[in-house]
């Protein structure tokens, strides 16, 4: 009779570490790979040390971290003051005021020294940490000393891969640590906070939990199902726990259109007609002349982008070349990209020349709405100062409630549609961009940025969650036409085998774990 398939957590997660540490030493000695791509040896023996600050500053930091992190910094720190001892008989978790000397007792700085004992330490191992002056030469005279008492000089990230190697963390929460040192704004610095504290660890370990529980019930059915005398979960059990499963993986992958727009900017593209006043807008939301204006049609023949910061939301603008008929091939190009821009964008600003947006309405909107779809559009009615004041308050009137704006007034915008965000402004006079402003945050700040919520920006989780949720539907499909229990098995394992990737508890790749730590600075 068949065992049935269980996981041992602690085992899977053992035998991962053993094979990727002794896999990468294979790398390294067999494969030529060029010396920016080459894993370096991760020998956990090897005592580390890194300049972890930035040159320039009035502080500076030296992390090290291994077996022998205290003893090596012992060889070249003399405290002072009246309970002077080494730094090898000191309590955990404590500051020493001393000196650095060199071989010839030289004082090269007076220092703080921090000591924290493993595994009670960020990678799991001794570590030290000296605070001295900012200096480069100082820091890097203190890295020269302790490189020739048996330091070797640590990697990009292998501070924050140790960390992961030795359980301080998973893969998941490692990753988190470079989007927070990278984080530009409240909402990118909000999402990988989450993360770090185990957000998405917290999500999928419920995940796991509830696919242990309907790959068990399958694996008992098949292995004892030719026991007449014994009862099993029926299938509508099994289909509502396999429903729940696809729900949150579902919510997990939808949420990475717009975690992935924040943590890069979320995309606006403002297109139109040329001299609808496209580049005036773009100067007046980011308060600085960077477009060209001109009354000159066709000035903009190239995309231009830049970021502004609202309300902790990054939104990174582009500007386009006006869309119109035209035989300049440059232009032409230019109108080519413009289109490409808009397909990418999630929010799309059409501007219209108020003074006759009938007209340009319908002119291109044939070109434009078919590509808005699953976008945010927002009509902007530009040039809103030019009409009359008659004109100006119909359109006030109309136009009461953004989501549900009527701008079917008089004869200026008939057939606009009422479903699509319309707002009257004057981007010269700055009139309206309060309110232009705030219908972006509305956008943006939906259910999913919630304080507690799971918000994927990783397109490594993405990918990961994408996978997962094909085995799930995999597995409803053979619930739903009775398809054996052994098929089905082996899709709920794929599922759970996907999830685990993203937290690290199976075996990951090589490729995966360079990928992730090479892009993280020196001593972190």
């Amino acid at each position: 009779m068949r065992q049935p398939y269980l996981y041992d957590t602690y085992s899977i997660t053992l035998s991962f570490k053993v094979f990727i540490y002794f896999y990468f030493l294979f790398i390294n000695q067999t494969l030529n790979y060029p010396t920016t791509l080459r894993l370096y040896k991760m020998d956990i023996q090897d005592t580390i040390c890194a300049i972890a600050t930035a040159n320039g500053g009035a502080i500076g930091i030296i992390r090290i971290s291994g077996q022998d992190a205290i003893s090596i910094t012992d060889k070249i720190f003399y405290p002072v003051g009246k309970k002077c001892m080494p730094l090898s008989k000191k309590a955990a978790n404590t500051i020493t005021y001393g000196l650095i000397k060199n071989n010839e007792k030289e004082i090269i700085d007076e220092v703080l020294v921090s000591i924290f004992r493993a595994p009670h330490s960020y990678t799991g191992e001794n570590s030290v940490e000296i605070s001295c002056h900012g200096s480069s030469y100082i820091l890097q005279n203190i890295m020269q000393l302790l490189i020739k008492n048996g330091c070797r000089s640590a990697g990009p990230g292998e501070y924050t891969q140790r960390a992961f190697l030795n359980g301080k963390m998973d893969l998941s929460q490692a990753e988190a640590v470079a989007d927070l040192i990278s984080a530009t704004s409240a909402a990118t610095h909000h999402m990988a906070i989450n993360q770090m504290r185990g957000g998405i660890s917290k999500e999928l370990s419920l995940l796991r939990d509830k696919l242990l529980q309907l790959t068990s019930l399958m694996e008992l059915e098949l292995d004892f199902s030719d026991h007449e005398e014994l009862e099993f979960a029926d299938r509508s059990e099994l289909k509502d726990i396999a429903n729940q499963i696809e729900k949150v993986i579902s919510l997990l992958t939808n949420s990475f259109n717009m975690g992935n727009a924040i943590k890069n900017g979320v995309p606006v593209a403002i297109v139109g007609e040329t001299n609808a006043g496209k580049s005036t807008l773009l100067n007046a939301l980011l308060n600085e002349e960077r477009a060209i204006v001109s009354d000159i049609h066709g000035t903009t023949r190239d995309v231009i982008e830049d970021t502004i910061n609202l309300e902790g939301i990054t939104f990174r603008f582009i500007d386009t070349a006006g869309i119109r008929e035209t035989t300049d091939a440059i232009e032409s190009l230019g109108i080519k990209r413009s289109f490409q821009k808009l397909e990418q964008a999630n929010i799309v600003l059409w501007v219209i020349d108020a003074t006759c947006a009938e007209k340009q309405y319908k002119q291109l909107s044939e070109q434009i709405i078919p590509r808005c779809k699953d976008k945010h559009l927002v009509i902007i009615l530009n040039k809103f100062d030019l009409l009359n004041e008659n004109i100006k308050k119909s359109l006030e009137n109309n136009i009461t409630n953004k989501d549900t704006a009527d701008c079917s007034y008089m004869s200026i915008s008939d057939g606009i549609p009422s479903k699509y965000v319309t707002i009257p402004l004057s981007a010269k006079n700055k009139d309206g961009l309060y309110d232009l402003q705030q219908q972006l945050i509305e956008f943006t700040i939906t259910p999913d940025m919630s304080q507690n919520s799971v918000v994927v920006s990783n397109l490594r989780h993405y990918e990961a969650l994408s996978h997962a949720l094909s085995s799930i539907h995999r597995v409803q499909e053979g619930l739903n036409t009775q398809l054996s229990g052994d098929l089905i098995s082996e899709d709920l394992r794929q599922c759970l085998f996907h999830l685990t990737e993203i937290v690290g508890g199976e075996i990951t790749t090589d490729e995966v774990l360079s990928n992730i730590f090479k892009h993280f600075c020196i001593g972190k």
